[in-house]
Order: structure tokens, then sequence, then C-alpha cells
């Protein structure tokens, strides 16, 4: 759900130089500018009658993914519960045993039961969250070079720059520090307490990711925190589905799209693949090699989120996309329970590498990660000052180009060809494909054999 192109000044407003940068970062690596326009209600410019947001025509197509997105990924989910479950983590027994079972009784026994025991436990986890994310940061005050506190938000198209208090890491640290306090000392409830009612919390992470997008589309239409910042389609689904409020809040200092993007799923994986973890400790006495590398090429990760949380107030999920269920539903459901795929098949079918493999998969992962972020760092350093911009010991290059939008305007753009942008047009979503490639991989080979003829 989250996207590592950076706008750097938001979504079609003018910054004090005159600069207006694009919505999606699809063409360019540098920046474009052109002429001046300021929004007005539901998006469209004064000048040029330039509109910005995803989608103004809402073609067939688009209504079809909107409705696959609705009621079609939501199945996904419970398909990969149900397989591990059920059918021994095997996709095709899994579609062998819906087709051959296709009615209402065999779909509700296999849905996952609920309690209220576990209705609470999830919103406390969701509270939890919200009251971390409401306290004052300090880790900025004591750790050199990470960027925390109150930090300014891009503009948005109305024209709004709004402040976020960036304390991601800080919720981490607290949340995994009760975790591991409660496994080694406290023993107030199992550490795999998760694992043990993953298919319950899903069932709650659903109510609540469907009732946020209903209650952000309700918002966006009868009180939104700045109506000029709202896009309407004319479309009710497409609006359902993509969202109609740029920024949804309550009060000044609660953003809906900052939590969700970063909050209770995010924390959460980190959490879950713990649980995972312990789990196998509780029934096979180890915990497999390939098990501790996935929950350490996971967090890193997560970190290298947090850490970079600031920076990531630029990113498009901030800056162009509105709030609907795209991402209420992704962030609670989504991330969370299809991301942890790999330590849930590990968890059922434990995978002993050996030093080799594991090294191997370790050096191939961190190099990954080491290409996804040095090319978002070249990226961010030469938006920020395209001439003195210097990558690998040289002035780095770019391309002046010019193009014509379909309203008409030309404008400039700049695309940089230095660095990892000289040898491939994303080398970020390679690395980034780099890592996750490598965090399947672990699941791969051979089974280790236990006693009981696993």
């Amino acid at each position: 759900m989250h996207s590592s192109d950076t706008i750097v000044n938001g979504n079609g407003k003018v910054n004090g130089h005159g600069l207006r940068w694009r919505q999606n970062d699809s063409h360019s690596n540098g920046f474009t500018k052109e002429s001046n326009g300021v929004p007005r209600r539901n998006g469209k410019s004064h000048v040029g009658n330039t509109q910005w947001g995803r989608a103004w025509s809402v073609d067939f197509r688009t209504l079809l993914g909107c409705m696959f997105v609705l009621f079609g990924c939501p199945l996904f989910p419970m398909f990969f519960h149900i397989s591990c479950t059920r059918h021994d983590c095997s996709l095709l027994q899994t579609f062998t045993a819906v087709f051959d079972n296709l009615n209402v009784t065999t779909f509700l026994s296999v849905i996952p039961q609920i309690s209220v025991q576990t209705g609470i436990i999830y919103a406390s986890w969701v509270a939890w969250q919200v009251i971390l994310s409401l306290l004052p940061d300090v880790l900025h005050y004591v750790i050199p070079g990470y960027k925390g506190g109150w930090q300014k938000g891009a503009v948005t198209p109305a024209g709004n720059v709004y402040d976020y208090n960036i304390n991601g890491l800080q919720a981490w640290l607290l949340t995994h520090l009760l975790w591991f306090l409660n496994a080694f000392k406290w023993r107030i409830f199992s550490p795999s307490i998760v694992f043990h009612n993953m298919g319950a919390f899903m069932i709650f992470a659903n109510i609540f990711g469907y009732s946020l997008a209903v209650f952000s589309f309700v918002k966006g239409h009868l009180f939104p925190s700045c109506a000029d910042d709202c896009k309407f389609s004319g479309s009710f689904i497409y609006d359902f589905t993509m969202g109609i409020e740029f920024n949804p809040r309550i009060g000044k200092f609660f953003d809906f799209k900052l939590f969700c993007n970063g909050r209770p799923g995010i924390v959460c994986w980190t959490i879950i693949n713990l649980s995972f973890a312990w789990y196998q400790k509780e029934t096979y006495g180890f915990v497999s090699d390939s098990m501790i590398l996935l929950n350490m090429l996971q967090a890193l990760y997560v970190l290298d989120f947090f850490w970079n949380e600031a920076w990531y107030l630029k990113t498009i999920d901030i800056c162009h996309d509105h709030f609907g269920f795209y991402l209420a539903w992704g962030d609670f459901v989504w991330l969370p329970f299809m991301y942890t795929l790999q330590g849930l098949y590990l968890a059922y079918y434990p995978v002993q590498l050996g030093t080799v493999k594991c090294a191997l998969i370790l050096l191939l992962g961190l190099v990954g990660y080491f290409i996804f972020r040095s090319t978002n760092y070249q990226k961010d350093r030469f938006r920020a000052n395209p001439e003195g911009c210097v990558i690998w010991g040289k002035k780095a290059q770019y391309i002046k180009c010019s193009y014509v939008s379909a309203d008409g305007r030309c404008h400039q753009s700049s695309l940089l060809t230095s660095g990892w942008w000289g040898v491939a047009r994303h080398m970020n979503y390679t690395g980034d494909l780099m890592g996750v490639s490598f965090w399947c991989l672990k699941c791969k080979f051979c089974r280790v054999q236990n006693d009981s003829g696993f």
C-alpha cells in the first residue's frame, strides 16, 4: 500500500518559487513546473480549469476495478488463511475444496470464529495505537539524525499545509517493548496469541476497515475537514473506493490517513511475525533459522519506514491519494494479513536453511534494501538541489525536456540520468522487489520433519 515515489510539494499547488510538482511521479524522477493555478472546490484550478485527483471520468473498466477492490480483494486474505489452517497451505487443495463444496453451509463452516474477547483485544489494539499516535515524540531529541516531532506536510490542492506528529518509531518501540516484557517477564498472555486468533482478528480488521471507509465517505459529504480538498467524481462506487476527502482529520492532531498508513497495520506487522516465531518455539521446541531471518529482514523494512516517516509525508499515499476504502481497508487488512503470509507458512512448516543459504539470502536481501534506499536518496537529493547535486562522485546529469498535457499547457521537466537512475528507470522498485522475493525464498526449501511425521 505504500508507494516510494515522492512528491516534493503536493498536488497541483504552486509554491513560493512558482513551481508546481506533479501529482503522480510516474513520468519524472526530477520535477515539473508549470504556470500558477489556485485550486477551488472539487479540485478545479481557476487557471486553465486544471483538475487534480485520481479520476474525473469513471469509465466501465475503472468501475470494474473498483468493484474488484471492494468485493474481490477481501477474499484473498481469507483464502490464504483457510489454505494454511485447513489445507496444509496448498492453494490447489483449497481451490478444489472450495469449488467442490460451494454452498452457504460450507462457507460458514470455514469462516473463523469470533468472540467478545477477541473483539475486545482487537479494539484495545487499535485504541492503544491511537493513544501512541497522540503522544509527543521524544526520540528526535535523543537520537541524532532522526527527524521526528511536529513536521509540515506538503501543500494540499486547496493550499493547506498540515502539521503531522511524527512519532511512529516511538510507537513501534513502545509496542514491542511491552511485547517483550510480557513474553519474558510478565506473562500476562501468551506471546503467540496473535497466531492462535489470526482468523478472528482478520474478521474484526475487516469490520474496522469497512466501517472506517463508510465513516470517511459520510464525513466527506457531510462534514469534511476541508471542503476545497474534496473530490467528487459523480460515481458512488468510485468515490467510496478511492475516497472523497484528501486529509480527513479530527481536530488538529489526528490525521486518519497518516494513522492508517503508519500505525495499526505496519506496527502490527512485526508483532505478528514475533507471534509466529513464538508459536514455533511452543510447538516444535525451536525457532527455525528461516523464521529468524524473516523477522530480521521484515523488521528492517518496517524500521526503515518509521525512520523515514517524515519523508513519507511527501509520497503519493499522502500527497495524492484521497482517503476511502482503498486506504482504510487496505491498511487494516491487506497490509498485516497479506504481508505476513511468509511467516504464517513458516509457523506451520518450519524450514531450516543452514548457514550457507541463510547467509546468501541475508546478503541478497540487504543488497535489495540498499538499492531501494539509495535510489530514493539520490532522487531526493537531486530534487532538493538539481544544480549542485553530486552522485557517485560526479555532478548529477539530467535531461531537460518539455511536453504538452491534455489541457494544452506546456510543462518543463528534469529527468535524472545519474547514479541508479542512469542504470534503469526505477531501480528503487527493483530493490523493493528483490527484498520481497527473498522473503518468499525462505519458504521454498524442503520442510523439516518432526517426531510426529510432520
